[in-house]
């Protein structure tokens, strides 16, 4: 069985006998048709689809050994939480216009500016970014003001994270899945105690979906 999380900018898919989930960039899966699926442009592609939160919360529970957590997903295009209390689930949110193509103009950002986001220190200074796409504004109006075009973007990046800190509901340990967990930049920039799960956390819903 195929399982797929058809993301905006990446589809991650697992299939039987494979050792690890694969990552293959969205422009290029168009003739990819799974099982069971969820994300974004999943609906299209699938003989079955599950809900992006039903997957993150189900995938949640397979991977993080708490009864009371939140869990934050930060993709391409949108973020999304789940937080449970006591084994129970609590409260959920799903923004996708406030969080519009966030991570993908971080990812668009470095490659323009050629920037190495492991590299970049956090800024003490940042941008009240609620929209990706929009707030790229406030970018090219620092470095018309003096900042360097890395000062720049690095506050930019600090702003994102904290809006999704915020809409996560500002908890003191937060567990972080989706393509931003591979931002060292965004990571520290999140002011609380973070646990990166990675890429495959949907993945790991449908598996327990199908379990």
């Amino acid at each position: 069985m195929l399982l797929a999380d058809f993301g905006t900018s990446y589809v991650k898919l697992m299939a039987p006998g494979e050792a690890a989930p694969r990552l293959v960039a969205a422009k290029d899966a168009g003739g990819i048709h799974a099982d069971l699926a969820t994300g974004h442009n999943g609906q299209r592609h699938c003989q079955r689809y599950i809900n992006e939160l039903t997957a993150l919360a189900r995938g949640g529970g397979q991977l993080i050994r708490e009864d009371s957590y939140t869990l934050l997903d930060c993709g391409s295009r949108d973020i999304k939480f789940v937080r449970y209390a006591a084994g129970c689930l609590r409260d959920m949110g799903w923004n996708t216009e406030c969080g519009a193509s966030m991570g993908f103009t971080i990812e668009l950002l470095a490659r323009y500016y050629q920037l190495d986001y492991r590299e970049m220190a956090v800024p003490r200074q940042t941008f009240s970014v609620t929209c990706g796409v929009l707030g790229m504004s406030h970018i090219f109006d620092a470095v018309v003001a003096g900042a360097s075009e890395a000062e720049a973007v690095a506050r930019f990046v600090k702003g994102i994270a904290l809006n999704a800190f915020t809409f996560a509901g500002s908890p003191e340990k937060l567990y972080l899945s989706g393509g931003l967990c591979d931002n060292p930049l965004f990571v520290r920039s999140l002011p609380c105690q973070v646990i990166s799960l990675g890429r495959f956390v949907l993945l790991e819903g449908l598996k327990a979906s199908v379990a």
